[in-house]
């Protein structure tokens, strides 16, 4: 499978300096796909279910790996990996929901991969609040999410290009009340992460559930499945994991499955897995949410013509979904 060299020596740099999780990059068997979930509750917090459940219902629906992100509580998930972990199958990573507030204003970000409990902290500002707890994640070794931005419309994209060492960003979240397309003056989160992007912050986006409920299923309430990450890695460990996090090395779907991504010095081709009768419509964008390229076929992909800040892929499905690649930087 072909990759990016550049980009792997930037990020195995990038990961020296940061000191996150002991990650060697160096050539590697062949990689393949793990479909994990980086964002759902239990009883810990809000859900319906206790961790031994929710963890059931995702290995049983085809998950490799899943992180329980209770609001300010870190599971352990020893016993759990013990109970229902499989190696190479099935594994649970440990995480957080850090809730917080900047007045009114809800401010949830997840930390992943924690070497202990992150308590929350609050700013002057929403800035400094993100950044204030996005510090502390990184302290515990984890990966900082910064989780439904529009959730009580809380969060700008002038807010979050301020923010420094923020690793990965909801670009899709299953919950219904969460705001996903913007309105009334706010940015989608599409808008919202290229603007990012355009400030020149390297933030990875992610689709998750988010989910509390287990029990009832409606499209009122926040269930499982309707948000994934498809990552690509050599094995399914935790280190791995977070390689694969850091270095952007997945792509984010609420329900187009890709069957590969691949970057060379000048070209980005993506491979899609059609069901049935899906078609897709592939735009590749760029700096400014500016749309570069239009492509129909189930196997697109992109020249670089130069002078691109950066590239990303959203692959829409003629059955009302989508996938997400990660943004390439020339």
């Amino acid at each position: 499978m072909q990759q990016n060299n550049l980009t792997t020596r930037c990020f195995a740099s990038a990961l020296a300096l940061t000191g996150l999780w002991a990650v060697s990059v160096s050539a590697a068997p062949e990689k393949r796909w793990f479909k994990g979930n980086l964002h759902t509750h239990t009883l810990n917090s809000d859900g319906d279910s206790t961790p031994s459940e929710v963890t059931s219902w995702y290995r049983e629906h085809g998950y490799q790996f899943l992180v329980l992100t209770d609001h300010n509580y870190l599971t352990n998930v020893d016993g759990l990996n013990a109970i229902h972990g499989a190696p190479g199958k099935f594994m649970l990573v440990p995480g957080e929901e850090v809730t917080t507030r900047f007045g009114s204003l809800p401010i949830h970000l997840n930390a992943l991969g924690l070497a202990s409990l992150v308590e929350p902290l609050q700013g002057s500002s929403v800035t400094e609040t993100i950044q204030k707890n996005v510090d502390a994640i990184r302290e515990k070794k984890g990966i900082a999410s910064l989780n439904h931005p529009n959730f009580g419309w809380a969060a700008a994209s002038k807010d979050i290009s301020a923010v420094n060492n923020l690793g990965l960003f909801e670009v899709y979240n299953g919950h219904p009340m969460v705001n996903n397309n913007g309105g009334g003056g706010f940015e989608s989160l599409d808008e919202m992460w290229d603007a990012v992007l355009t400030a020149g912050k390297r933030l990875r986006g992610i689709a998750v559930d988010d989910a509390h409920y287990f029990k009832k299923f409606s499209k009122d309430l926040s269930n499982p499945g309707r948000g994934w990450i498809m990552l690509r890695g050599s094995e399914l460990t935790r280190d791995e994991i977070a390689r694969a996090l850091e270095q952007g090395d997945f792509y984010a779907s609420n329900g187009v499955t890709l069957a590969d991504i691949e970057i060379s010095a000048g070209e980005i081709r993506i491979a899609t897995k059609p069901r049935q009768t899906e078609k897709f419509r592939t735009y590749f964008i760029g700096a400014g949410g500016k749309v570069l390229q239009i492509a129909t076929d189930d196997n697109p992909s992109y020249t670089m013509k130069g002078g691109e800040k950066y590239v990303r892929a959203r692959v829409e499905s003629s059955y009302g979904d989508a996938a997400w690649t990660q943004p390439v930087f020339p």
